[in-house]
């Protein structure tokens, strides 16, 4: 009698269905958790490929695949709220910009997404904290402001954080992989 492998005695995870029921209107926001393939990897961490990752986020604002409130590139995963095109398809958007991403800056994720929805504005109020704070909590810095790699529509100032518009690539400091 053989052992089983290991492979056989633990669960299959099962794939989240990522379609948006009919009920949901255009407008909402939506969370969303986009991990590397090999997180301990750090493979956000260049500074090139942060800062890609970030205004890639928002060149598909400008196509009309979402609409980005706010963004945090870490250095192993991406956290964002948009408000997605409904009619474009919440997981084809995501698709779409993770497969750009992989043949553009070479960068490998992990299959499917993390997304919630945010049912009202306190969900989006703890989610947004949640979002700004990750740099800290992770010991990256000591200020949220600080992180380069953020992207804020509801900056005090009323534009976007600075990184949105990070300057050319050379100039944009590396990712701390504490």
């Amino acid at each position: 009698m053989s052992t089983p492998s290991i492979g056989t005695l633990l669960p299959r995870r099962r794939g989240m269905s990522h379609s948006v029921p009919s009920w949901v209107a255009q407008g909402v926001r939506h969370f969303v958790t986009i991990n590397a393939l090999k997180r301990d990897a750090a493979p956000f961490a260049p500074a090139t490929v942060a800062a890609a990752l970030l205004r890639n986020l928002l060149a598909y604002e400008a196509q009309g695949r979402w609409h980005l409130w706010l963004a945090v590139v870490m250095p192993d995963h991406i956290h964002f709220i948009a408000t997605f095109n409904l009619d474009a398809g919440l997981a084809a958007s995501v698709a779409a910009w993770k497969g750009y991403q992989t043949r553009t800056l070479k960068v490998a994720f992990q299959r499917n997404f993390f997304e919630h929805r945010l049912r009202d504005d306190d969900e989006y109020v703890e989610k947004a904290s949640y979002v700004r704070a990750n740099p800290v909590r992770k010991g990256l810095v000591a200020d949220a402001v600080q992180w380069p790699y953020l992207y804020d529509r509801s900056s005090a100032s009323g534009s976007p954080h600075a990184s949105a518009t990070c300057p050319p690539l050379a100039t944009c400091p590396p990712l701390a992989t504490r």
